[in-house]
C-alpha cells in the first residue's frame, strides 16, 4: 500500500503545532513508510526555514528538524521516490482544469495529489481540508 502525504502533515509531524499529536500519533501506528517525492522533499525543508526565518521557531530548529526527517528518510520510515515532473505537471494541468474552478485549489497542492496518483498512491495525508476535498474526489483515502 503506498501512502503520500503532503506538507501540512509533514511540517507537523517534524515541527511543533496544532496537529503534531494527530500527525506522530498516525506515523506511531502504521508499518508501511510514508512516500514522498523530491518536491515534497523540497517544500518541507523550505516551509521550516521559512518559519525559522519568521521566528515561528527558534534559530537552529530547522536544521534540527531536518536532521529528523533525514533519520527518517534513511531508516526507512519514509522513501522519496522518483516521479517524472512533467507527468506531475501533465497530471496536475488536468486536475486543476477539472477542479479549480469548483473548488478553487492551490497549485502546490494539486501537485502534491497530482504526484500521489502517479505514484499509485491509495492514501494521501493531510490537514489542508481544501486539498482533502481534492484528493477525496479524485478517489485518495484521506485517513485523518
Amino acid at each position: 500500500m503506498v501512502i503520500c502525504a503532503d506538507t501540512s502533515f509533514l511540517f507537523s509531524l517534524y515541527c511543533n503545532d496544532a496537529h503534531s499529536a494527530t500527525a506522530l500519533d498516525w506515523m506511531r501506528s502504521q508499518r508501511v513508510p510514508l512516500v514522498l517525492t523530491a518536491f515534497s522533499e523540497y517544500e518541507l525543508a523550505n516551509a521550516l526555514r521559512f518559519a525559522e526565518f519568521r521566528q515561528l521557531i527558534e534559530p537552529g530548529c530547522a536544521a534540527m528538524f531536518l536532521a529528523d526527517f533525514a533519520a527518517d528518510r534513511d531508516s526507512g520510515r519514509i522513501q522519496v521516490r522518483i516521479c517524472n515532473l512533467a507527468e506531475v505537471v501533465d497530471e496536475a494541468k488536468r486536475l486543476s482544469a477539472l477542479h479549480t474552478l469548483d473548488g478553487g485549489h492551490r497549485s502546490f497542492d494539486i501537485l502534491h495529489v497530482a504526484s500521489a496518483l502517479l505514484l499509485k498512491g491509495l492514501r494521501f495525508l493531510t490537514f489542508d481540508k481544501n486539498q482533502k476535498k481534492l484528493a477525496e474526489i479524485v478517489g485518495l483515502t484521506v485517513p485523518i
